[in-house]
């Protein structure tokens, strides 16, 4: 089979020794962004899970949707739209954040830090948004399975 030239979730998250480089090199800030207004995040661990729910998903690294990566606490951040986080709510291994919760996020170039790395930068105003129902629902299905890295580790 073709390897794709389209990017994946995974190729755009992992953390390779070029982007290592610019983490170490880049002049980058980072803030505090309230959460509730403009989206809801769910913290999904471990990161590769997220992951492998965006793929499930078919949703387009490339179309700008909000996905934030800390790979030192392996958390993938999903931006959802406000007020839907909570349909998330008791799936395993996600935590909700909205309204009276904040999000550090990197300001400047979209490398970031290793704590704060978009994986897909938002590019519109307002950019598109995960469905957190749809997203919940996936993430429910993976619960019980092994991830893709697990599986080829084993």
């Amino acid at each position: 089979m073709a390897k794709s030239s389209s990017p994946t979730w995974h190729t755009q998250a992992a953390v390779t020794d070029e982007r290592r480089e610019r983490w170490r090199t880049a002049p980058c800030g980072s803030g505090w962004v309230p959460c509730g207004r403009a989206w809801d995040a769910l913290a999904i661990s471990p990161l590769e899970r997220g992951l492998d729910a965006l793929a499930v998903l078919r949703i387009s690294p490339r179309r700008g949707y909000p996905v934030l990566a800390d790979h030192i606490q392996d958390v993938l951040y999903v931006m959802v739209p406000p007020g839907t986080g909570h349909l998330a709510a008791g799936v395993p291994g996600v935590r909700v954040l909205s309204t009276g919760a904040e999000l550090v996020v990197p300001w400047g170039p979209p490398h970031g830090s290793p704590s704060a790395h978009w994986v897909s930068p938002p590019r519109e105003d307002p950019p598109p948004l995960v469905r957190a129902e749809e997203l919940a629902d996936v993430l429910q299905c993976l619960g019980a399975a092994p991830s893709r890295s697990r599986r080829a580790a084993s």
